[in-house]
C-alpha cells in the first residue's frame, strides 16, 4: 500500500500542463493567433473596409474629373437646312471655385435664332474660352468639396472599424483558445486520476484476497473508480466541445475550414502581469486611439463640414460665367489680341429664397447633431475608462487568487505527503489519502481554470482599451 501512495504523489507532481509533452503536437497560442490574422474570413472581410473607403474617396474625386460635353441639333425640311448646331466643350473643375471651360461652336442654317448666329468668315465656327465663378454661395465650400473632405474622413473611420472588427474576432478566438487550454488540462488531469483510482482498486482487491482489507473496502474503491471514470467522460465531452469551438477560427489559405487535430495540445501558460504604469499607458492610448472615440471624433469633423456647408447655403446664389470669343485664337486659326471689353460672352444667374427656412433648419440640425455627438463622446469615453479600470481590477484580483490557489495546491500536496507518512506508520488508511487526493485534483482543476480565466481577462482588458490586435501584434508574422 505504501508503494501506491508513492506512485500517486509522483503522478500528481507531474502536472499535465503540457510542458513535458511532445512539442510536435503543441498548438501554441502564437501559432493560432498568426493563423487568424492571415486566414480568418472575418479578418479578410475587415481588410476590405479600407478598400471600400478608398473607392468612396475615388468616387468623390470623380467630381473634379475633366468633362467633355458635346451637343448637336439639326433640322432639314424640303431641302432647306433650318439649323445645324454643334457645341463641344472641355470643362476642368478645380478645387478653387473657378471652373475653366474651352469649347467650339458651329452654327449655320437658314432660320437660325439670332443669338446663335456666327459669321461665315470663320466657316460658321467660333472658339470660346472662359471661367465659371460662384461669387456668392459656393465660393468657400460647395457640395463636391464637402463630399471629398468627408470621403477622406471615411478612410480613417474605416481603419477604426477595421481595428474594432479584427479585435472582436481576436477576443472571441482568444477566449476559445484558453477555454480549450482548460478543457484539455482538466481532461489530462482526470485521465491520470483514473489510473490512480484503478491502481487503488486493484490493490484493494488484492488486499481483500489476502485478507488484509474488508470486502466493503473493495466496494468503496470501485465507487471511487466509477466516479473518476464518469468525471473523465464528462471532461472528454468538454474537451471535444472546446476543440470544435476552437476549430471555428481555423481556416486555410483557400478559405476552407480546418479542424483541430485530436493530438494537438495547448502550450505551457505564462502569466503576463500588468503593472500600474502599464494601466496608465493603456488609459492614455484609449483616450487617444480607441476606435469608438476615433469614430466619434471623425463624425464630429464630418458634421463640422456639414455645418459649414449649411451656413454657406445661407448666402445668395450668384454665378458668373465669362468667356472670350475667338480670342486669342479664332476658329480659322487666326491669332488675335485679347480684348476684355469686346468679343466676349457674360452670363449671370442669381437666386435666393425669401425666408431661408430650409437653409436655417439645416444649420440648426447640424448644430444639434454636433451637440449630440459631443455628449455621446463624453459618455463613451467615461464608459471606456471605467471598463478598463474594472477589467484591471478583475485581472489583479484573478492574479491574487491564482497565487492563493497555487499555495493551496502546494499545501494539499503536503497534506497528501503527510497522510502517506501516517500510512507508513499505520496511522492512516488508503481511503483517507484518497479523500485528500480528491481535494488535490479538484484544486488543481480550479488552478487551470483560473489561469485560463486570467488570459481571457487580459484579452478583455486590451479589448476595452481598443488596442489594435489586442496588444498581441508582436506574434504576427506580417
Amino acid at each position: 500500500m505504501i508503494l501506491v501512495a508513492s506512485q500517486i504523489m509522483q503522478a500528481l507532481k507531474a502536472q499535465p500542463d503540457t510542458s513535458t509533452a511532445d512539442t510536435t503536437a503543441i498548438f501554441s497560442f502564437e501559432t493560432f493567433y498568426d493563423l487568424i490574422l492571415r486566414q480568418h474570413p472575418v479578418v479578410r472581410q475587415a481588410q476590405l473596409l479600407s478598400q471600400q473607403a478608398a473607392q468612396e474617396l475615388r468616387l468623390a474625386k470623380g467630381a473634379f474629373d475633366p468633362k467633355i460635353d458635346a451637343s448637336w441639333q439639326t433640322k432639314k425640311y424640303q431641302n432647306t437646312v433650318y439649323y445645324d448646331l454643334l457645341d463641344a466643350s472641355l470643362k476642368v473643375p478645380l478645387w478653387f471655385p473657378i471652373d475653366p471651360k474651352i469649347g467650339i461652336e458651329r452654327h449655320e442654317g437658314e432660320y437660325l435664332n439670332p443669338e446663335h448666329y456666327i459669321s461665315d468668315k470663320t466657316d460658321y465656327k467660333q472658339l470660346y474660352m472662359g471661367v465659371s465663378i460662384p461669387v456668392g454661395q459656393g465660393l468657400f465650400i460647395d457640395q463636391r468639396r464637402a463630399t471629398l473632405k468627408q470621403a477622406r474622413l471615411l478612410q480613417d473611420m474605416a481603419e477604426a472599424d477595421q481595428v474594432k472588427m479584427i479585435n472582436k474576432i481576436l477576443l472571441s478566438a482568444t477566449k476559445d483558445y484558453w477555454e480549450w487550454y482548460y478543457a484539455y488540462n482538466n481532461y489530462a488531469l482526470l485521465q491520470q486520476s483514473i489510473e490512480i483510482a484503478q491502481d487503488i482498486f486493484d490493490r484493494t482487491r488484492l488486499g481483500f484476497e489476502y485478507g488484509e482489507v474488508a470486502a466493503i473496502d473493495t466496494v468503496q474503491a470501485l465507487i471511487l473508480l466509477q466516479k473518476r471514470i464518469t468525471d473523465f467522460q464528462q471532461a472528454t465531452i468538454e474537451r471535444s466541445r472546446a476543440a470544435l469551438t476552437l476549430s471555428n477560427h481555423l481556416w486555410n489559405e483557400q478559405g476552407m475550414p480546418l479542424a483541430l487535430q485530436d493530438a494537438a495540445r495547448p502550450d505551457t501558460l505564462l502569466i503576463d502581469l500588468v503593472s500600474q504604469e502599464a494601466l496608465g499607458h493603456l488609459l492614455e492610448q484609449a483616450r487617444a486611439n480607441h476606435p469608438e472615440l476615433l469614430k466619434l471624433e471623425l463624425k464630429n469633423q464630418s458634421l463640422a463640414i456639414d455645418q459649414r456647408l449649411a451656413k454657406e447655403n445661407l448666402k445668395p446664389s450668384l454665378q458668373l460665367d465669362y468667356a472670350l470669343l475667338n480670342q486669342p485664337l479664332a476658329a480659322n486659326g487666326e491669332q488675335n489680341d485679347i480684348q476684355l471689353t469686346d468679343n466676349y460672352k457674360i452670363e449671370m444667374n442669381f437666386s435666393i429664397p425669401l425666408f431661408l427656412r430650409k437653409e436655417r433648419a439645416k444649420v440648426a440640425q447640424t448644430e444639434l447633431k454636433i451637440q449630440d455627438n459631443a455628449l455621446e463622446r463624453v459618455f463613451t469615453e467615461r464608459s471606456i475608462i471605467n471598463d478598463i479600470n474594472a477589467q484591471y481590477v478583475t485581472l489583479n484580483t484573478t492574479e491574487a487568487i491564482i497565487e492563493q490557489q497555487q499555495e493551496m495546491v502546494n499545501n494539499y500536496q503536503l497534506v497528501v505527503e503527510a497522510e502517506r507518512f501516517n500510512l507508513e506508520n499505520g496511522e492512516s488508511d488508503l481511503f483517507k489519502i484518497n479523500a485528500q487526493l480528491d481535494k488535490l485534483i479538484e484544486e488543481q482543476s480550479k488552478l487551470f481554470k483560473l489561469k485560463a480565466t486570467y488570459q481571457k481577462d487580459l484579452a478583455s482588458l486590451y479589448w476595452a482599451a481598443g488596442i489594435p490586435y489586442l496588444g498581441l501584434h508582436t506574434f504576427s508574422a506580417e
